[in-house]
């Protein structure tokens, strides 16, 4: 098990860094959250190794809205200072995402990070998912419709 795990893991945590960090935007949440994504792989590595890729970029996906969640909670129950990152456009573009994202259903969710964000081919998503690729290109498709309405045309795929 530790030797297929090692091998996996530069991989691994590149997939899990890149997703949590495209909906964070901070380093150092995105670096804790693929840690702890692949901390959770290793425990479940039997059950997770055809598919670890997928897999932990999903809980790394999971963690980073957690970490979002969280720290809303807590700015607006004044126990924490906002926070200090600076309003750009891009950070402010992300927020808007993960926003979004948070409010699409699960499975839409699921599937449109795993295409987007981790940047995983139709069959590997059908894999992760337990679905069929059709299933995939239409529950994306549904999840796109609703982040357009959501985010507005300021937010036109085509940019």
């Amino acid at each position: 098990m530790g030797a297929e795990f090692a091998a996996e893991f530069d991989v691994m945590y590149g997939v899990a860094y890149r997703a949590s960090f495209a909906v964070l935007g901070v380093r150092a949440e995105a670096e804790d959250c693929a840690q702890e994504a692949l901390a959770r792989a290793l425990v479940r590595w039997d059950k997770v190794e055809p598919y670890a890729p997928a897999w932990v970029a999903r809980v790394s996906i999971n963690l980073a809205l957690d970490a979002i969640r969280s720290r809303r909670r807590a700015e607006r129950l004044g126990r924490v200072a906002p926070t200090a990152i600076e309003e750009t456009e891009v950070a402010e573009r992300r927020r808007d995402l993960a926003v979004a994202l948070a409010a699409l259903p699960k499975r839409q969710r699921e599937a449109i990070v795993l295409r987007y964000l981790v940047d995983l081919p139709e069959a590997e998503a059908a894999g992760a998912m337990g679905c069929t690729v059709g299933t995939v290109k239409s529950t994306v498709a549904r999840g796109l419709d609703r982040l357009q309405t959501e985010l507005g045309p300021r937010w036109a795929w085509d940019e």
